[in-house]
């Protein structure tokens, strides 16, 4: 892998082990990023459950349909396939568009909401609910800035240690971080252009954040690279990370830190992590890497 080539997780400074007061949660790049993100022009977002049944991406004959309400632990959001039987939206999508580098993503997210939604990996057929910790619905607590998903088809093995961050995967289907100015709506599919990387580590488990852009945005012919977006998009790579780093300190958490010296990938690694987890994520559906709980068809 040519991710062997890179340099090891750098440990972060003692003094920024500490988790700041619940005040002090977003560094002051990100609260930056977040008025500027304010002025760019976005479409409206769908709240999660907004319509019962929506068709969905243009690739994929797919829709959705809600059992429960929005904010109740009883929501869930199914897909079904032009049968209208359901499927599992991690298993039965395809990762691959058919063009380099473009791949399908799901959206869980949309961008400046707050609700933790996700594709519930342990749940038959793989809905999208919204998380739940000691009991509770689990909210941010301040809204994300972009649309946020994942990759179909892929997961992070946790019994495999990566060779330079020394932690193993998060046992998810990776993540990706959109960074476009349209607001995606919850179940959303849709083709991104991977741009980048980051190498996030999270209580000791390897947590990649892929930055991608759709492609049907306007940007989208201007970037190729994770250098082009810090040309053209300067503070979005920098307010990614530190959304990332200080999210779970309000709850007393420790900051999270980050492998490679905290650099954002260039494209050509961001797709070998594609391809190294799409291939983990076979292994796990052949049957030859244990499952644990995970559901599987």
């Amino acid at each position: 892998s040519s991710l062997a080539k890179t340099r090891r997780a750098r440990r972060l400074p003692a003094s920024l082990r500490t988790a700041p007061p619940a005040a002090m949660s977003f560094a002051p790049a990100t609260r930056l990023l977040a008025t500027r993100l304010a002025a760019r022009p976005s479409a409206a977002a769908s709240r999660p459950g907004f319509a019962a049944v929506r068709a969905l991406g243009a690739r994929w004959k797919v829709t959705t349909a809600v059992d429960g309400s929005p904010g109740t632990s009883e929501y869930r959001m199914r897909f079904k396939d032009a049968s209208g039987s359901e499927i599992s939206p991690w298993h039965d999508i395809s990762l691959f568009t058919g063009e380099t580098g473009v791949y399908n993503a799901i959206f869980e997210i949309p961008r400046n909401t707050k609700p933790k939604m996700e594709v519930s990996i342990k749940e038959p057929k793989n809905p999208i609910a919204q998380d739940v910790k000691k009991g509770k619905l689990r909210d941010y607590h301040g809204p994300i800035f972009w649309n946020y998903g994942m990759l179909p088809q892929t997961w992070e093995d946790p019994n495999v240690v990566h060779p330079e961050t020394k932690c193993a995967g998060d046992n998810d289907p990776v993540d990706v971080v959109e960074i476009g100015s349209a607001s995606l709506a919850t179940g959303s599919v849709e083709p991104v252009k991977v741009l980048g990387v980051l190498a996030m580590i999270d209580d000791g488990e390897l947590d990649w954040k892929l930055i991608a852009i759709r492609t049907a945005d306007p940007l989208a012919a201007e970037l190729h690279d994770i250098a082009d977006v810090e040309a053209k998009c300067p503070g979005v790579v920098t307010g990614i990370r530190e959304w990332f780093r200080w999210y779970k300190t309000p709850d007393g958490k420790p900051l999270n830190a980050f492998g490679f010296d905290e650099v954002a990938l260039p494209r050509a690694h961001a797709v070998e992590v594609v391809k190294e987890t799409h291939e983990a994520w076979k292994k796990l559906m052949k049957g030859t890497t244990d499952k644990g709980k995970l559901w599987i068809n």
